[in-house]
């Protein structure tokens, strides 16, 4: 069993935004206006705050994400990807972060890691409609968001 207390703090800060990290991978693959931001932001933090499995370590992640919310800290202080293609620097950050948890965590918490990685991206970029006008002619999904959801479960190994 793989817990918080088997990172350094560094590694523990990335661990736990990098559920947010992923839901920031669809913002920025095809950025919609402010309403859809909010929307991919809330049901990234649904998704962060709800593991999909009882693995210990994902419990303690989702523990962290709740106690942020409550007292209003932003989960991705301190992460500002800057390079000229901002897509990549945010696929790089998942991929590291899921070699942190494999170098210390069973495979199948690693798995569940990824797969929960993985499902923040997919709320993200199912929670608001990208395109059209007024509603109409919008696609659920883009192929910009698309193509970063094939990018972000390449780098989690789902």
């Amino acid at each position: 069993m793989t817990t918080k207390s088997d990172f350094s703090e560094e590694e523990w800060a990335r661990i736990v935004r990098a559920p947010f990290v992923a839901g920031l991978a669809i913002s920025l693959a095809d950025p919609g206006g402010p309403i859809e931001a909010a929307k991919e932001t809330m049901a990234t933090l649904r998704s962060a705050t709800s593991p999909p499995s009882r693995e210990e370590l994902l419990a303690d992640v989702a523990l962290d994400v709740q106690a942020m919310a409550q007292e209003h800290r932003h989960p991705l202080k301190g992460y500002k990807p800057t390079g000229p293609v901002v897509g990549d620097e945010v696929v790089a950050e998942l991929r590291e972060v899921v070699a942190i948890v494999t170098g210390k965590a069973s495979a199948e918490e690693t798995a569940a890691y990824g797969a929960w990685l993985l499902a923040s991206a997919q709320a993200a970029a199912t929670a608001a409609k990208e395109g059209g006008f007024m509603g109409f002619g919008a696609e659920q999904v883009s192929a910009g968001e698309q193509a970063m959801l094939d990018r972000v479960r390449e780098a989690v190994g789902t």
